[in-house]
């Protein structure tokens, strides 16, 4: 039988879940709930934990309170709250609230990245410099996003020599780490390690994420190439939520459950309680109302509804 070779013995898992899975809710989430999912993702064994988003609250108002989440959240050693901070304001607000990593997100398609934060890839990459420049000073980490890596709503096919070019530019101004975001969720394994390929040759591998969405099913399958490229950081979503609001069809993030679930599978660590996990993204769901897009979510909640019977 043919193993699957070349596999990392440990992955880190970034839950996008309080800041990508609820942005776009179009009901507003209380402040209570965002913070009692922070804190519940705490306890099932997270790490790193996408709190929320300093924003403006004209463009995205389910994250006008972030300040009020980041205060009220029970911090825990050793875990981090990374939150996106597209300019100097939100930066300033992110350092006032005790924020210790920021995020700045870009793109790889021109199309994307004017409709999405108007302006040029190249001027959005002009823009994102003094922010880098201040949190570094400040002492913050700073972790570049690259969005349409594999494809995008405008454009379709984006080329990996395009996704390598601003992968390369986040990085040398200063990201720890390059965020590759399959916004729309066309990617293939086959796509995903040619995009990979290309963008380790400008940044190192150890230095990337994978941030896949799975709208055509293919997510699981996209991570696992990655994974035996050197991949060893994924970005996902409990109970799957999240979506792209310029993307039609496009679901949520992969549900960071059925990562879990495949990465226990092949003996991967990830120091994640998957139980906690799943009751957590059944929580929330309850909460928004939404159903969960996690399989193992839904499978554990069907055997515990058999077992209660």
């Amino acid at each position: 039988m043919a193993a699957i070779s070349d596999l990392p013995s440990r992955v880190k898992i970034v839950e996008v879940g309080p800041r990508d899975g609820l942005q776009n809710e179009k009901t507003m989430v209380a402040t209570a709930t965002k913070v009692e999912l922070i804190n519940r993702l705490n306890n099932a064994g997270l790490s790193v934990i996408e709190a929320t988003a300093f924003v403006s609250p004209k463009w995205v108002p389910q994250m006008a309170d972030a300040p009020d989440v980041m205060a009220q959240i029970t911090r825990k050693a050793g875990v981090t709250y990374p939150v996106l901070t597209p300019n100097l304001k939100g930066l300033e607000a992110a350092i006032a609230s005790g924020a210790t990593e920021v995020a700045v997100f870009g793109a790889a398609s021109e199309s994307f990245s004017q409709k999405n934060i108007n302006c040029s890839i190249a001027e959005s990459l002009d823009r994102f410099r003094p922010v880098t420049d201040a949190a570094r000073e400040a002492g913050l980490a700073v972790r570049g996003y690259v969005s349409c890596v594999l494809g995008c709503p405008y454009e379709g096919e984006i080329a990996p020599a395009k996704v390598a070019e601003v992968s390369k530019a986040l990085y040398d101004m200063g990201c720890y780490e390059i965020s590759l975001g399959d916004t729309i969720g066309t990617g293939t394994p086959t796509k995903a390690q040619a995009m990979i390929d290309a963008v380790a040759k400008h940044v190192p591998v150890e230095k990337l994420a994978a941030h896949f969405h799975d709208t055509y099913g293919q997510a699981l399958a996209n991570l696992l190439a990655v994974l035996q490229m050197g991949v060893a950081t994924i970005d996902s979503s409990v109970a799957g939520l999240g979506g792209c609001p310029y993307a039609k069809g496009a679901s949520g993030n992969v549900a960071t459950e059925d990562v879990v679930y495949m990465l226990n599978g092949l003996g991967i660590d990830t120091g994640i309680d998957l139980e906690k996990l799943a009751e957590t993204g059944s929580w929330i769901c309850d909460q928004i109302g939404r159903s969960s897009a996690s399989k193992v979510n839904l499978a554990f909640a069907a055997k515990r509804s058999t077992a209660g019977e």
